[in-house]
């Protein structure tokens, strides 16, 4: 499923960048700085939980594409988009956050 959410986003013309633990995505969102990021709550190495508190700290747009409800931490504005779902589903959503933070950035 990893794979077609990133070829959707290729596809709409996004460079991607994929991490298999939580562990490697604080890194990477620590190295880069991403325009938005999704993510699975519940991982093998951890929960999104302190990810989430990272990305809020950054500023950095996410949805949380899961099975399971907000985690702690989460920021209000994150966007939930339940597993599963439709890859363009999830470019939609990446694209109103990204609309979205625009707008409230043009409007400061």
């Amino acid at each position: 499923m990893a794979l077609s959410i990133a070829d959707a986003f290729t596809g709409a013309g996004a460079r991607v960048v994929t991490a298999r633990s939580f562990a490697s995505a604080l890194i990477a969102v620590e190295n880069e700085v991403p325009s938005a990021v999704i993510l699975d709550h519940a991982r093998s190495d951890a929960d999104s939980s302190q990810l989430c508190r990272r990305l809020r700290q950054r500023n950095i747009p996410y949805v949380l594409h899961s099975g399971y409800g907000m985690p702690d931490g989460a920021d209000g504005r994150a966007v939930q988009v339940p597993k599963p779902a439709n890859p363009d589903a999830l470019v939609t959503a990446v694209l109103g956050l990204l609309r979205r933070r625009r707008t409230l950035h043009l409007n400061l």
